[in-house]
């Protein structure tokens, strides 16, 4: 699988020119870069059915990847609200600071309560740092249907630009197919994303 595009959205403090976001950028884009399918090959390729590929196995098999080769901890439980906006798809430990990583398979409603969980964050000085993954629009007609993606989140981008923090640091990473091939099977629910690593 292959990320199309980078986008910062808040950078305030020193974060985004440090060792430590150097580090988790790259293992981002290895998790990523490791997604495969099918199973076996070097690419991600996809069955260009309409609507006809699941999210969640492309999502596990990249957080399987930044469990087991890069450490990171998987669903973690954040408590800085009155009423805890839930588990963060993926977390790694820097200092006495979180980054988060959320992997979008809802629908653009939860695009941005993603994207609200982590400024929250942000502004709690909770995470030094988070990103999003979101699928483009070229690959959004193969998923799941009405699956958030980046054409419809990014007229909201300056609402997030916008926020006053004293520090941190938000990205979006935005994800697509190598390849289309109606030969391949398509990506299932029920698919094993740990065979898609």
């Amino acid at each position: 699988m292959k990320i199309v595009q980078e986008v910062t959205l808040i950078s305030v403090g020193s974060f985004e020119e440090s060792t430590d976001w150097s580090i988790i950028r790259t293992e981002i884009r290895d998790a990523i870069s490791l997604i495969v399918h099918p199973p076996g090959t070097s690419s991600f390729t996809i069955n260009p059915t309409k609507h006809g590929n699941g999210v969640k196995p492309i999502k596990q098999a990249c957080m399987i990847a930044l469990k087991n080769q890069f450490g990171w901890k998987l669903e973690t439980s954040i408590n800085y609200a009155t009423k805890s906006p839930g588990k963060i798809d993926a977390t790694k430990m820097i200092d006495n600071y979180l980054f988060a990583l959320e992997w979008e398979t809802g629908n653009i409603s939860s695009s941005h309560r993603a994207v609200n969980k982590m400024v929250l964050g942000l502004l709690r000085g909770v995470f030094l740092g988070a990103a999003l993954v979101l699928p483009s629009r070229k690959i959004y007609p193969y998923l799941t249907d009405r699956i958030g993606n980046y054409e419809e989140l990014e007229p909201y981008f300056d609402v997030w630009k916008a926020v006053q923090i004293q520090e941190g640091f938000l990205a979006i990473f935005v994800i697509e197919h190598d390849y289309l091939d109606s030969n391949v099977p398509t990506l299932t629910k029920g698919t094993d994303g740990r065979a898609l690593v």
